[in-house]
């Protein structure tokens, strides 16, 4: 088993242009991401042939952020529905005020 912090380098291809990057984890996952990116920035700028690619990079970057932001808030909204369940199957559900 290879030691957790051990460095590996690996070297993906993103819109034409080689990268030699350096991971703690599996290679393995860092060329698949690389591949996702890829065809998402190819994708891209076929539908957009006038960018240039730093403008779908950033294009790209935006789009990416924006999902991870609506996942997390997703997660958070999950992670607080079942904290709200396990604290009623804990404590038991809240007594009704009367108004």
């Amino acid at each position: 088993m290879e030691g957790e912090g051990e460095k590996k380098q690996v070297r993906v291809t993103v819109l034409n242009q080689s990268f030699t990057l350096t991971t703690a984890g599996d290679p393995q996952e860092m060329v698949d991401l690389a591949e996702q990116v890829d065809d998402f920035m190819n994708a891209l700028a076929r539908r957009r042939p006038n960018l240039d690619s730093t403008s779908v990079a950033v294009y790209a970057c935006l789009h990416i952020a924006d999902q991870l932001r609506t996942r997390e808030a997703t997660l958070n909204s999950k992670v607080t529905q079942f904290n709200d369940l396990l604290e009623q199957a804990i404590v038991g559900p809240s007594p009704v005020e009367d108004k």
